[in-house]
């Protein structure tokens, strides 16, 4: 059976936007942490970000130690939230080009199904620009996969739209204010993998070859720090401000509440 609709949390949906936004050269990709109803509602409350082992333009792959690490997370969650969450679906972005799925993205999501047929996929569509008000554009859809062929034939998958729902929260869950400050963390590992490989792919290089990848890395970092960790700390910190005049406020009422019940 097919899921009726998605619930993604306001919270998710911001740590997953914001992985999409991390990178345009390539694609992104996460785990999404949540639960099914018994109406087939998929409530998608938490995501897991996931480190790229292959940095192709068009290449999102999930490892089994991955999936693994995940299933272990989402039980830890559900012990801490006391529901009964599970991995629940995939996300992963589409930089530059169309919010619709790929025949890959079909073919995978359909695998994914056949361990549960609730699972869900999301695309984010982004750095895009909208042709008539020449604006920045986001998009996102929620999909499954259909096995359009006739019983005994080889299966012809076809994408299956899900509605989605963006769920309004006031405030950040840790499960997801944990995801978002990974995403440094993460982006800085793949960097250094990729230093790595570039510097053990030759046995013996020259000495300009050396100081030519030391210096791309360090310009990557550099760049990480320059769009994503500077602005991410800034962004931690004015919502902590804004928390605190929140505080403040809400301690200057309950005052004024209890004078006004003991004047009574």
């Amino acid at each position: 059976m097919t899921a009726s609709c998605v619930y993604l949390a306001a919270d998710a949906y911001m740590v997953c936007l914001t992985h999409a936004l991390s990178t345009e050269r390539e694609e992104v990709m996460g785990l999404c942490i949540g639960e099914i109803d018994t109406n087939r509602a998929v409530h998608i409350v938490s995501v897991i970000m996931l480190r790229r082992s292959d940095k192709r333009k068009d290449r999102v792959e999930i490892s089994p130690e991955q999936l693994s690490f995940a299933a272990s997370e989402a039980e830890r969650l559900a012990t801490l939230m006391g529901r009964p969450l599970r991995v629940i679906g995939w996300y992963h972005s589409h930089p530059h080009i169309t919010v619709w799925p790929s025949h890959v993205d079909v073919r995978t999501q359909a695998s994914y199904q056949l361990l549960d047929d609730g699972f869900v996929g999301l695309i984010f569509s982004c750095f895009n620009e909208d042709k008539s008000s020449k604006q920045g554009q986001i998009q996102v859809i929620c999909f499954q996969s259909c096995n359009q062929s006739p019983e005994g034939e080889a299966p012809m998958y076809e994408r299956l739209e899900i509605p989605l729902h963006i769920i309004p929260k006031d405030t950040v869950s840790k499960p997801c204010l944990d995801a978002l400050v990974e995403l440094p963390k993460i982006l800085s590992q793949e960097e250094e993998e990729a230093y790595s490989k570039a510097q053990n792919c030759v046995g013996d290089q020259d000495l300009l070859t050396v100081v030519h990848n030391g210096a791309v890395y360090t310009k990557s970092l550099c760049h990480l720090m320059d769009v994503m960790s500077g602005p991410l700390m800034q962004s931690l910190e004015n919502r902590l401000e804004r928390n605190q005049r929140k505080m403040e406020a809400l301690q200057m009422k309950k005052e004024q509440l209890i004078k006004e019940l003991q004047a009574k």
